[in-house]
């Protein structure tokens, strides 16, 4: 029998990218489930109606650019910008608001560019950060308030109803600030007792939101257990939060605590889903490490110091940039090569 013959490297054949994306949107759902259980419909409405214009829009203009359509489409990639900015958005943001951010990811920032493996900066976020600039009060009042889906939260057609009417406040008594939002501008002139006192509190970390934070951190497990996505950059991301919160918040009648920042807000999506967007993040693992760490740096200074309560829309983009000067500087080992030796050592020519 005959036996072909190969030198290496060995490499195993590369998983396409619409499985790849698959795997993405099937691990990002228990997080779309207990965003459903805790908050109610809104989320779930959001998605499928992200995805829907996500990839019409990518088909109108793959159109305009006579490219062929079906071939493009079946990538995934679209349908995983609108998920992400499906469960990024608030529950009751108005549905245009969703489709402008939705356009804005699609035409924008990534088939501007040229299309999927051409885009800088990460389609999602650029979306999220343009409306959230633009219309700060649809995406700031619209925050479902915690209930669970069969104990007081609004019914699927009522939330409809609100999303549809595209009023950029829903209606009293639904909504409430997010834990971040309301720990920041309340710890100015209350303790931290009284503040965690807040209904959106309750008695755990963050009412709803640690469930939905640990949702989305099991879902970013599966990826990195099927090597979808590599544990360095959600790695970096959260330990740069974690040492951050250690050496300046301390006193949380100063600052959030450390539970917040990771279990309140969009911390385990960011770090598992939106960060590590093969696209647009670092290439190396040295500088995927690097990438993460700037990006939680960002978050704290932000949450803490800036205008954002959330902030991993504009230190993922912040970070975008930088990935260049990063790539630059931590090119990926190639095959058969090794690091130089250092000083002075045995075997040398006599």
């Amino acid at each position: 029998m005959a036996f072909v013959q190969q030198s290496s490297p060995h490499a195993h054949k590369a998983r396409p990218t619409s499985k790849v994306m698959l795997w993405v949107i099937l691990a990002a759902l228990p997080g779309l489930l207990a965003q459903t259980l805790f908050f109610g419909w809104g989320n779930l409405i959001n998605v499928v109606w992200c995805i829907a214009i996500a990839l019409a829009s990518e088909a109108a203009v793959l159109k305009l650019r006579s490219k062929p359509i079906a071939f493009v489409l079946k990538d995934n990639t679209a349908a995983v910008t609108g998920l992400l900015l499906g469960l990024s958005m608030p529950q009751f943001a108005p549905w245009w608001v969703s489709a402008v951010a939705v356009i804005s990811a699609i035409v924008i920032a990534k088939q501007l560019y040229g299309g999927l493996g051409s885009n800088p900066f990460n389609p999602a976020m650029v979306g999220y950060a343009l409306v959230l600039i633009s219309f700060p009060v649809a995406m700031t009042t619209n925050w479902a308030e915690p209930a669970l889906l069969w104990e007081g939260a609004p019914s699927f057609g009522d939330t409809l109803a609100a999303i549809a009417s595209g009023q950029q406040t829903a209606v009293d008594g639904w909504t409430m600030a997010t834990p971040l939002d309301e720990y920041k501008h309340k710890i100015g002139s209350h303790t931290a007792s009284e503040v965690l006192a807040h209904p959106t509190f309750g008695e755990g970390v963050a009412r709803g939101w640690e469930w939905v934070n640990a949702a989305f951190l099991l879902g970013g497990l599966v990826l990195i257990g099927l090597r979808i996505i590599t544990w360095h950059i959600p790695a970096a991301f959260l330990g740069a939060l974690i040492v951050m919160s250690l050496a300046f918040g301390s006193n949380a009648d100063q600052f959030a605590p450390l539970s917040l920042h990771l279990l309140a807000g969009g911390t385990m999506l960011g770090a598992f889903f939106i960060a590590t967007d093969p696209v647009s993040a670092a290439t190396s693992h040295q500088g995927k490490l690097i990438y993460g760490a700037g990006i939680g740096v960002l978050i704290y200074l932000i949450r803490s110091w800036g205008n954002y309560p959330d902030a991993v829309a504009f230190s993922v983009l912040l970070m975008n940039f930088a990935v260049p000067f990063i790539d630059h500087y931590t090119p990926p080992r190639t095959y058969g090569h090794h690091k130089p030796r250092r000083g002075f050592s045995g075997g040398g020519r006599s």
